[in-house]
């Protein structure tokens, strides 16, 4: 039997990395997207030593459109048959109020969070219906749930990932194509350094006092919703840390 394949945005770090480890080692043939070609080659390097794992490399920016389609395009015929896309790239940056940041850094976000989802589910989507199997893991966000201070811009584009997940599984409801979001609450990932600019002493911050998740444990529910029978949908996991009760609520030691 040919082995699945998963294709993974924003690869190179985090829940990403996690991904791709935790379905390398389950025996599937991984591709891995990014923009830092030397992360991702890192990435690579250790699935193929620890596990022996087929694994293809795409590194584009998955805001850039054309690239993602020639990309794509450009697979070898072994690997065009994506089982499972997981649409992980994003980011956000800033804690700013809403009419006070940096329209060019939501930019960026809203290009990240919504229309490079958006876009890679376009290209892939489509074979995925004329194979009759697939699945679409897009990561949201307890903040899709639950606006906070200071990120409005992020929380809306979390928000559009649930709506655009429930769509898709609308869309998809005559085809055997599943759909799950999955909404990780606190994460310790690059995610939050990049939240605050590169500093690393305020990222940590959010963290102390509680065990958050890592890349690792929310690749473990992505996992468990990619691995059900066919049968079952996972539409939607909302998973937090025991700590954390809702996207503000949190108890710290």
């Amino acid at each position: 039997m040919d082995k699945k394949i998963v294709f993974i945005t924003g690869a190179s770090s985090g829940i990403g990395e996690g991904c791709s480890r935790k379905f390398a080692g389950n025996g599937y043939k991984v591709i891995i997207n990014g923009r830092n070609i030397e992360k991702l080659t890192a990435v690579r390097n250790a699935l193929e030593t620890e596990y022996n794992a087929e694994v293809y490399m795409l590194p584009f920016d998955v805001r850039d459109r054309q690239a993602a389609v020639s990309a794509i395009e450009s697979l070898p015929e072994d690997w065009k048959n994506i089982d499972i896309l997981i649409n992980n790239a994003g980011l956000v940056i800033g804690l700013d109020k809403e009419y006070e940041g940096n329209l060019d850094e939501w930019d960026i976000m809203i290009d990240t969070n919504i229309r490079a989802l958006i876009a890679m589910t376009r290209i892939i989507v489509p074979g995925m219906v004329e194979r009759g199997r697939g699945h679409v893991i897009n990561i949201g966000s307890i903040a899709g749930d639950y606006a906070y201070p200071g990120g409005s811009v992020y929380c809306a584009c979390k928000a559009a990932v649930k709506a655009l997940s429930d769509g898709l599984r609308i869309d998809l409801v005559d085809t055997p194509v599943r759909v799950t979001n999955i909404k990780p609450g606190l994460v310790e990932t690059n995610f939050s350094v990049i939240r605050f600019r590169g500093d690393k002493d305020k990222a940590d911050n959010v963290y102390k006092g509680i065990k958050p998740l890592n890349g690792d444990d929310v690749a473990e529910v992505v996992y468990f919703a990619a691995s059900v029978p066919e049968h079952i949908q996972v539409a939607e996991v909302l998973v937090m840390p025991t700590n954390q009760a809702t996207g503000t609520i949190v108890y710290r030691k």
